[in-house]
């Protein structure tokens, strides 16, 4: 399966860490948002929460000005869990090329009110099968 785009963000002087580039919480935390809510949308539903973050690895810097496009793709569907492959690009305005910043495994577990996990939806099971097999 091809990856999605899930969100686009520029880079600004106030994401700017004391070496100049893209402070990594802010990534991190772009990630997160972008995941999460790809995350729901996929589940068709709104309490799934972030269980665990892979390794992150920053392979190259982002600088102010920048714009970072967040990719994401389906790995797995558990009973009640979702892992999806997150990817951060920054993208050159001019040529349109694209280099990886950085990339890691989220896993989303879906939730009822009271926090406990419950199952996702047989439906969205369904549809990724082919990924667990």
């Amino acid at each position: 399966m091809e990856m999605e785009k899930l969100m686009i963000k520029l880079c600004m002087t106030k994401d700017i860490g004391v070496h100049g580039n893209l402070f990594g919480g802010h990534m991190l935390a772009w990630l997160d948002e972008a995941a999460a809510t790809w995350a729901c949308s996929v589940c068709k539903n709104p309490n799934m929460v972030t269980a665990k973050i892979d390794e992150m690895v920053f392979e190259r810097p982002v600088k102010n000005g920048e714009q970072v496009i967040i990719y994401g793709k389906v790995k797995k569907v558990g009973k009640s869990s979702l892992t999806v492959y997150v990817e951060a690009r920054k993208k050159d305005f001019y040529s349109g090329e694209e280099q990886t910043v950085c990339s890691t495994i989220f896993i989303f577990v879906r939730i009822d009110n009271n926090g406990r996990s419950i199952a996702i939806d047989d439906t969205v099971r369904e549809k990724y099968a082919y990924l667990n097999s």
